[in-house]
C-alpha cells in the first residue's frame, strides 16, 4: 500500500455507488476545502445511475485534482482500499459520496495533528436528511483523557468521515480488513488504536452524515450488531494488554453481552427478524442467564414459528 507520498497533501478517498443525487455536492465540498493541498480519489463501485457521467464532468471541471477509478460492485470498503493504493497524500481522509464537511474541516483536522504530533485527529458530526436518529450536533469525548479501551468497546467512536489519519498509520494497519462488512470502519478505528494511542480531538462539528432511503449499510441493524461484536472480540483477543484492566464479566458485557441487549431492544420494538437472529447469537455465545431463557428458547425455533408465537401472545395480551 505504501507508495510515493507528497508532503502536506491530503488524499480524500470517496467510494461511489449510485450516488448521483448527492455526488456533486460531496465532490464540490472536497474541492472547496480551505486546506490548500487536497487530492480526491473517487472509486465508482459499478454505478448504474448517472454517477459515471457526473464524475466524467467533474473530473474535467477540476483537472489534476480528481482521480476516478472503477471496480465491479464490491462494496465501499474494497473501494476505499483501492483508493488507498492510489493515494499520494501524507494524510488520509474518507468521505462518502452522500456526506459532506464544513469548508474548514480538513484545515482544522490537519492543524490538530500537527500541533499535537498525534497520528489521528477526529471531530464532531451531525445527522441530516431522512433520519429518525437525533439531529443534535454531537461532540465526541476526549478519548485520551479516560479509559480509551472501554470507550472504544462501547461504541464506534466516530463515523468514517470524521477523522484525518497520517498515511504511515494507514500503511501500518494495512487499510481496511474487509472481515465484517458493516463494521469495517469500527474495525479500522480499533486496529489504529491498538497501533497508536496518539489521538487528538477537534471539539466542533465539522462532518455531516446524510440519512436517506438508498441502501445504506447503516440501515441493516442486525448485521451491524453482529459485525460490531465480531470486531470487538477480535480486538480483545489480539490485544490482551489493552483489555487486561477489565475483569471477565466487564469484558463479556462489552463484547458478546451486546448481543442480548440488542436482541431485547429489537424484541420490544417488534423488529422480530432482528430479535430472532440476535437471541440465537446470544444463546450460542453463552451471553445469557436463566432469566433470559423465556425469550431465548423460542428463538431456537424457525423464524416463522417464533413470529407466530410472539404475534399470538400480543393478540392475547390485547384481548385481556
Amino acid at each position: 500500500m505504501t507508495g510515493t507520498q507528497t508532503p502536506g497533501l491530503i488524499s480524500v478517498i470517496m467510494p461511489c455507488y449510485n450516488s448521483a443525487a448527492y455526488l456533486e455536492e460531496a465532490v464540490t465540498c472536497v474541492m472547496n476545502q480551505r486546506y490548500p493541498s487536497v487530492e480526491l480519489i473517487v472509486v465508482d463501485d459499478g454505478s448504474t445511475d448517472e454517477s459515471v457521467t457526473l464524475l466524467e464532468r467533474l473530473s474535467t471541471d477540476y483537472p489534476s485534482r480528481i482521480t476516478v477509478l472503477a471496480q465491479n460492485h464490491q462494496g465501499p470498503f474494497p473501494a476505499r482500499n483501492l483508493g488507498l493504493r492510489k493515494a499520494r497524500g501524507a494524510f488520509i481522509a474518507f468521505l462518502d459520496a452522500d456526506d459532506y464537511w464544513t469548508a474548514d474541516c480538513l484545515t482544522r483536522l490537519q492543524s490538530a495533528l500537527e500541533s499535537s504530533t498525534a497520528d489521528l485527529a477526529y471531530c464532531g458530526w451531525q445527522n441530516v436528511g431522512e433520519t429518525t436518529h437525533s439531529r443534535d450536533p454531537f461532540i465526541p469525548p476526549d478519548y485520551g483523557a479516560g479509559d480509551t479501551t472501554t470507550a472504544f468497546l462501547k461504541n464506534c467512536p466516530w463515523p468514517i468521515h470524521a477523522a484525518l489519519i497520517r498515511r504511515e498509520v494507514m500503511d501500518a494497519v494495512r487499510g481496511f480488513s474487509e472481515r465484517r462488512f458493516s463494521a469495517m470502519d469500527y474495525d479500522l478505528w480499533l486496529r489504529i488504536y491498538a497501533h497508536t494511542p496518539k489521538l487528538t480531538r477537534v471539539p466542533e462539528v465539522l462532518a455531516f452524515y446524510r440519512w436517506h432511503q438508498h441502501g445504506q449499510i447503516s440501515k441493516n441493524r442486525c448485521r451491524q450488531v453482529l459485525d460490531a461484536v465480531e470486531v470487538r472480540q477480535f480486538f480483545a483477543t489480539h490485544n490482551p494488554t489493552l483489555v487486561s484492566h477489565l475483569d471477565k464479566r466487564e469484558l463479556r458485557t462489552l463484547t458478546t453481552g451486546v448481543l442480548l441487549r440488542e436482541a431485547y431492544r429489537s424484541f420490544w420494538t417488534r423488529q422480530l427478524a432482528d430479535a430472532h437472529a440476535l437471541f440465537r447469537a446470544a444463546f450460542k455465545a453463552g451471553a445469557w442467564s436463566m432469566a433470559d431463557l423465556k425469550y431465548l428458547l423460542p428463538s431456537l425455533l424457525p423464524y416463522a414459528v417464533f413470529k407466530q408465537l410472539v404475534t399470538r401472545n400480543d393478540r392475547e395480551a390485547d384481548a385481556s
